[in-house]
């Protein structure tokens, strides 16, 4: 990237230089992270440590690892390209496996964009004694207020919001950690794989869906387009290392979030009646640990729907955009997509287990984002130099194998379980 400070007689040296310009080069990664710390994420996790204790552990930690594998594959492919993973494959598919991938790909997003909102709508009413539905319209109006300011100054100004927020989710989430610590000789025993009846199956692709978030891995190539468009030599090679430490970072955090989540249930929560729903594990909560801690895991939920559900809006405009060509404003795009959300809340929809449930909806989204982007970042013709090479690519491949195989595996539990 061009440097915009003007010529001086003296100037700091190279390495100083790169130093100095490193940290605005971060962000993007931390955005999409936001994806995986949204309240499906809260709800699927939370449910898994009461019901299961540390049982299912090692599913946060293999799906975490998994994602920086991807996340930065997406990365990589943005900053290469200069094009979004939703626009390469919109210029590749012929028109009718084009509109096919675009309408799994919506639904995926849409599942998204209800657990945020109806997280958000969950916050309020346990904070204020808000309605769900109007919750949930608060929590759209916020987001559109987001978008804008997206709009009007720009995604760096946008990215420091959402990681603001992220701080926000964090400190709200592992707070009850420090009052309730988890056992560890439960946490070494829930970090070897295994699984207890078909329950913890469906647990195990929730929390796999809410860790590996398909429209996380379409939107990071966007974001980092929009923020560094296409670089070339030294210039891309610069971006490449800033990406792995900003994707390593952004998704450490996120593991954390997820992991403390699931041992804050499995320590606290353990066989405490309700605590399968927000609600009732908030209420868990405010009687084991204080009203304190209650009320930040109810803002850190709060702060997770607003920024989720911002950064799923984004999401859905670059899958349109890349996949059918239309461009759609994003405030407008916010305002439709709310609508489903918001109808389901009026129905008066169990909340805990319609986040549990989009959660598993995006995880057999995962597939369809991934298998594609694996077989780009492995073509010379995509990725020239940068392609991946056969050791990462068959580490990839495994990835993919992993996931499809839990979802079959899911999909044979539900019919002949």
């Amino acid at each position: 990237m061009p440097d915009s400070v003007t010529e001086s007689p003296v100037r700091p040296a190279p390495s100083l230089a790169r130093r100095r310009r490193a940290p605005l080069l971060l962000g993007p990664a931390f955005v999409a992270a936001i994806a995986y710390v949204d309240p499906g994420n809260v709800a699927a996790n939370l449910t898994a440590g009461a019901r299961y204790g540390y049982l299912l552990l090692w599913v946060l930690v293999v799906a975490n690892a998994m994602a920086v594998l991807v996340q930065y594959q997406s990365a990589k492919l943005g900053l290469v390209t200069g094009e979004s993973l939703p626009g390469v494959l919109g210029r590749r598919m012929r028109r009718g496996p084009r509109l096919a991938f675009w309408m799994q790909a919506e639904l995926v997003a849409a599942a998204t964009d209800i657990a945020e909102v109806v997280g958000g709508a969950i916050a309020l009413q346990l904070l204020f004694g808000v309605p769900l539905p109007v919750g949930g319209l608060i929590v759209g109006v916020v987001s559109i207020l987001l978008l804008a300011t997206q709009n009007r100054y720009g995604q760096r100004r946008f990215e420091l919001i959402v990681v603001a927020l992220l701080a926000v989710i964090s400190v709200g989430f592992l707070a009850g950690l420090f009052v309730s610590p988890p056992s560890a000789r439960g946490i070494l025993s829930g970090l070897v794989p295994h699984f207890d009846g078909t329950d913890s199956v469906l647990l195990a692709a929730s929390m796999l869906g809410a860790t590996v978030m398909p429209h996380a891995i379409y939107v990071h190539s966007a974001l980092v387009r929009d923020r560094h468009g296409r670089a070339s030599g030294p210039a891309l090679a610069r971006l490449l290392r800033a990406t792995r430490w900003d994707v390593g970072a952004a998704l450490v955090v996120a593991g954390i979030v997820n992991i403390g989540l699931l041992l804050l249930a499995a320590s606290g929560l353990r066989d405490v009646s309700g605590t399968d729903s927000i609600p009732g594990a908030y209420d868990a909560i405010v009687a084991a640990l204080g009203i304190g801690i209650g009320i930040a895991f109810a803002v850190g939920l709060l702060a997770s729907g607003l920024a989720s559900t911002s950064v799923g809006a984004y999401a859905g405009a670059t899958i349109m955009e890349g996949l059918i060509h239309r461009r759609i404003p994003l405030l407008v795009r916010r305002v439709v997509t709310l609508i489903p959300a918001i109808v389901l809340l009026a129905l008066g929809a169990d909340a805990t287990w319609t986040l549990v449930l989009s959660q598993v909806v995006l995880s057999f989204g995962i597939p369809f984002a991934v298998i594609p982007l694996v077989r780009l970042t492995r073509s010379h013709a995509v990725m020239g130099p940068h392609r991946n090479g056969p050791w990462l690519h068959a580490t990839l491949l495994l990835v993919v194998t992993l996931v499809v195989a839990l979802n079959l595996t899911l999909i044979a539990l539900l019919i002949w379980g």
